[in-house]
């Protein structure tokens, strides 16, 4: 997500995000908030939107029993406060307000989940706003003419042009908001904040949005703007070495071979699968298969190479990408690759859920140059190119 750059926010600028709704007519398998949007939760680009503008700390209202997904859809992002979220809208905002008294803002945006790419030039101009008025909103001009209906009728006119789309994140003086919100307490749902605080007898100012504010709400929001947002292809390259030792089964893309000497390693130590499952998470910069799996961990003790090779092809698949081909190169003297070359290719394609068409693996030897050459190990590169889905 590109943003622009804008001045740097003052001190005590903390923010709520509302992100407790059902979100059900997104049509994803978890609520809107929670679903993939450019390789992403939409929940954490809209936090590292607000903290990349300088914005801290940031109280998240979320659906009661979410702490451990949403903690973990957040991981590694500072100053971020959970709190469980109300029954309506209204009632989550006022908890994450309240979340934020011991943190003593001076200003607070308050903004909606769903609006993934907020650019850091309108929050800027939401805080310029402040200096004059409790509480500023951004706002988009209406192109389309409006009528007022009533009972499936046009009732009347509406002038277009005193109205005005509203966007989030909305600005407030901290003080100000929360007040508002606690003598709201029992009256009917506002439709924003905007309300509360011009109920409470504040004014709000009206700043420039934009149209990357866009709300996400329907199922054709996350297809065709994700689709959109992706390159058609990605590739990407791995390279793995392990060493022969006698007493150690010798596995090659997910086949037991069968040798006087075997590969050692933490897992099973399948050079090919190693190599391959590099390259499918160098494809969609995830990392590495140690990062993933490592090997101070002793759950992978012995573990089969199969696991990590699913993992990363279901990584791809999250971050919009199927498997387009494969191809492997095994580097070693000894034992000839030739005979099990179709067993090899047959349990790549089972692994990746792919047809042996698009799979290649091919040997080669090093003229008994190097480690390989000397028969000490075994060493194996691999390129995965990946298409979107």
């Amino acid at each position: 997500m590109t943003q622009s750059h804008a001045p740097a926010l003052p001190a005590g600028c903390a923010a709520v995000i509302v992100a407790a709704g059902k979100g059900l007519r997104a049509g994803q398998p978890l609520p809107k908030q929670f679903a993939l949007w450019r390789g992403k939760p939409v929940l954490r680009h809209a936090v590292e939107a607000l903290g990349a503008a300088g914005v801290s700390p940031i109280a998240v209202a979320i659906p009661e029993g979410a702490d451990a997904l949403v903690s973990k859809m957040l991981g590694g992002i500072a100053d971020i406060v959970l709190v469980t979220g109300g029954a309506t809208r209204q009632e989550s905002v006022a908890r994450g307000l309240e979340a934020l008294a011991a943190h003593d803002p001076h200003t607070v945006l308050i903004h909606d989940a769903a609006r993934p790419d907020c650019p850091p030039d309108v929050i800027a101009r939401l805080v310029a706003a402040l200096a004059g008025h409790p509480g500023a909103i951004p706002v988009l001009p209406v192109v389309d003419s409006m009528v007022i209906a009533r009972e499936g009728l046009m009732e009347a006119d509406a002038k277009r042009e005193q109205l005005r789309r509203v966007q989030t994140p909305q600005a407030f003086r901290y003080a100000d908001i929360l007040a508002a919100h606690r003598a709201w307490q029992g009256a009917p749902e506002a439709g924003d904040d905007a309300q509360v605080l011009r109920a409470h007898g504040g004014t709000v100012a009206l700043v420039d949005g934009d149209e990357r504010l866009a709300k996400l709400t329907f199922k054709e929001d996350f297809v065709d703007q994700q689709a959109s947002a992706l390159p058609p292809v990605r590739t990407g390259m791995g390279y793995d070495v392990h060493r022969l030792a006698a007493g150690e089964e010798l596995w090659l893309c997910g086949v037991r071979i069968a040798h006087d000497k075997g590969l050692a390693g933490h897992s099973d130590a399948d050079v090919a699968i190693h190599a391959l499952v590099d390259a499918i998470l160098g494809a969609v910069a995830a990392g590495d298969i140690g990062q993933h799996f490592p090997p101070s961990d002793p759950q992978w003790k012995g573990a089969s190479s199969d696991r990590f090779l699913v993992h990363a092809t279901k990584l791809a698949n999250e971050r919009g990408y199927a498997i387009g081909n494969v191809d492997v190169t095994i580097i070693c003297e000894a034992p000839k690759i030739g005979p099990h070359r179709e067993a090899m290719r047959a349990r790549l394609a089972e692994l990746l859920n792919v047809g042996t068409e698009f799979i290649a693996v091919k040997a080669t030897t090093t003229e008994r140059l190097g480690f390989a050459g000397r028969g000490e190990g075994i060493a194996a590169q691999a390129i995965a190119t990946l298409v979107r889905l």
